[in-house]
């Protein structure tokens, strides 16, 4: 029920004068198979019962005409004239031949092509499915009360019904291969366009680091699936930015911040994420780690700040970072403990800078 509810309320685009690529080469193969199979339908006629067929001539011709005219069609016109020349093929077939020798079998293809269309809206492909049905009934019941025009003996019937039967299912497999590979490559793209834009959202766009929500969620993430495990967090803060940017100006700021953005990724294996965490702050996330161990990696990091150059426009300067660490309680909310964290980066900024405070 939920996927016909979400059959007949499905957005349609307009339609326009270009028709889709997988549907138009869809259209343009079976055409190219029907003016075959016309043709080749002419030479059996002849051939079983020694007879020349006007109509799958015309037909023929009509379809090669078509073909060779695609380019100057309308959609809807080019799929028009595909859907009555099929239906007037089937009517003359079974007026012709009689329903055992397979000509009702060339409708089956048109279903897709009713379904697959992206500018029929879901009320006209019904409505055309069920005309469908009826004129099939209507060639079935026709056929039980009414002698074929033309009799066939067994083995023409036989002959007749295979090369409908194959010729059914290379158009199907033909449509199906089409149609399904346009689905799975729409489909491929969205999702690598929608992890694309996950990561663009989740990303700060100057470091290239994870930004504040990507690590909330890192970190929530971990409490709820390990919810007895400990870990810190720690807030980063570089010492006197304001000078950098009033000194060199605000391209070798953003300079300085990707130089250390690529520091804190060269230590990061193993021992903590980082996230750019707004302006010239950064967040660490050490899971597994007490209070203790994370002192002792992020004293490592302070330290290779301090000894880190930066060169910039022929500039040389370096920088520090103080840093301030909170341990998971298990009771505090997660917003609590970093809130705990920025305060102890605060009182290690009033105490001096340049240190980790636990």
């Amino acid at each position: 029920m939920r996927y016909l509810l979400e059959f007949f309320h499905q957005k349609v685009p307009k339609a326009g004068t270009e028709m889709p690529a997988y549907y138009h080469s869809a259209l343009m193969l079976n055409e190219s198979i029907l003016a075959l199979y016309f043709l080749a339908f002419e030479v059996l006629i002849y051939w079983r019962i020694h007879k020349v067929g006007i109509l799958p001539l015309a037909l023929s011709v009509i379809m090669i005409l078509i073909i060779r005219s695609s380019k100057n069609m309308s959609m809807r016109m080019n799929n028009l004239t595909y859907m009555l020349v099929t239906l007037v093929w089937c009517g003359w077939y079974i007026y012709s031949f009689g329903w055992g020798s397979g000509g009702q079998l060339m409708l089956i293809p048109m279903l897709a092509f009713n379904f697959f269309n992206i500018f029929n809206p879901p009320w006209r492909k019904i409505i055309n499915a069920v005309g469908l049905i009826i004129f099939r009934m209507l060639l079935y019941y026709w056929s039980l009360y009414n002698l074929p025009a033309i009799p066939l003996d067994s083995a023409s019937h036989v002959i007749f019904q295979t090369i409908n039967s194959i010729l059914l299912f290379i158009i199907l497999s033909v449509d199906f291969i089409i149609f399904s590979s346009s689905i799975q490559d729409t489909e491929r793209e969205l999702r690598i366009d929608n992890q694309f834009l996950h990561k663009e959202a989740d990303t700060d766009p100057l470091t290239k680091l994870p930004n504040r929500r990507a690590m909330q969620d890192q970190i929530s993430s971990f409490r709820s699936e390990f919810p007895d495990s400990p870990f810190t967090v720690a807030i980063g803060d570089i010492d006197f930015f304001k000078k950098v940017n009033d000194t060199y100006g605000h391209n070798c700021g953003d300079y300085t911040l990707q130089q250390l953005a690529d520091l804190f990724r060269s230590f990061s294996e193993g021992n903590y994420t980082v996230c750019r965490w707004g302006g010239e702050e950064f967040c660490f996330f050490m899971p597994g780690k007490n209070i203790d161990e994370a002192w002792n990696v992020m004293f490592e990091l302070c330290e290779a700040v301090r000894k880190m150059q930066i060169s910039f426009e022929g500039n040389e300067f370096s920088i520090t970072i103080t840093i301030g660490l909170e341990e998971n309680d298990f009771r505090s909310s997660i917003d609590r403990i970093l809130e705990k964290a920025d305060k102890k980066l605060y009182m290690g900024k009033v105490a001096g800078r340049n240190r980790v405070v636990m």
